[in-house]
């Protein structure tokens, strides 16, 4: 088998948890990789080979600079990894509107910005693939996340309907959904749901796999070209359940609900 050619690799949110292992997954086999974070200054915890810019996905300017920057450096791009993210727990009589603005804006339309800002060029060079991070939560929506579910399932209809709309244009399109793994996601934490805050950040730090476990898998998603990314076997059985044991699956989320209800 020939070697394969190393792969222009644009990953968001990269300084830390998923987007940062994927930076490491990519870089480790010969890909070159652009990591882009909110912050300013280079993360020291980026791999020496690995590119910076600095991209608050919330900025239509900063993701023109984005695209002005690759096409300069690499003349295109193989792979937009839409990753960065934040998370938000809380009930939707708790939840302000504040929150839901906040969420909306980095989880949802940092993605929307990402994916309009670079089909253009995928379309001109006739190739290409696009990844946006999801979650679980995006098919499997358990009560007291109705903001973060909400946004997440969004995350997975644009990627749907782009994986139809950009086919003929040579262009694939995946979604990742992991379950809970152990990431600083939780820090990221904010709203007034505080009860629902602190079971959130229990089952990531409590969850028994590593975000490197989860790009692992991610990667080997992206190269077999998979529509949705599944990463863990929690997760496959949740969403199974959901499309083909429907009941069962009402009946645990509305166990889960009353247990939010009664405070436990």
């Amino acid at each position: 088998m020939p070697p394969r050619s190393p792969n222009r690799v644009l990953v968001t949110g990269a300084a830390s948890g998923l987007g940062l292992s994927l930076v490491r997954a990519f870089v480790a086999r010969g890909d070159h990789v652009l990591a882009t974070d909110v912050q300013a200054e280079r993360p020291d915890v980026l791999p020496a080979a690995a590119g910076y810019l600095a991209l608050d996905v919330r900025s239509d300017e900063a993701w023109a600079a984005a695209l002005a920057h690759v096409r300069q450096t690499w003349g295109g791009l193989d792979l937009l990894v839409n990753n960065a993210g934040v998370a938000a727990g809380g009930r939707i009589d708790v939840a302000s509107m504040d929150e839901w603005h906040w969420i909306v804006d980095i989880n949802l339309l940092g993605v929307v910005r990402g994916c309009r800002t670079f089909t253009p060029l995928l379309k001109e060079q006739g190739s290409g693939h696009i990844v946006n991070t999801a979650s679980l939560a995006g098919l499997v929506h358990a009560p007291g996340m109705s903001a973060y579910n909400t946004v997440k399932a969004g995350v997975v209809a644009l990627s749907e309907t782009l994986s139809h709309e950009l086919a003929p244009h040579g262009v694939a399109v995946s979604v990742v959904c992991p379950s809970f793994f152990r990431t600083n996601l939780g820090a990221s934490f904010q709203g007034a749901d505080a009860e629902m805050e602190d079971a959130g950040k229990k089952m990531v730090s409590g969850s028994r796999r590593s975000a490197d476990e989860v790009a692992a898998v991610v990667v080997r998603g992206i190269d077999a070209r998979k529509d949705v990314i599944l990463t863990d076997r929690d997760g496959q059985i949740a969403w199974r359940a959901k499309r083909f044991v429907r009941p069962a699956y009402t009946a645990v989320m509305k166990r889960a609900a009353r247990r939010v209800a009664q405070g436990r």
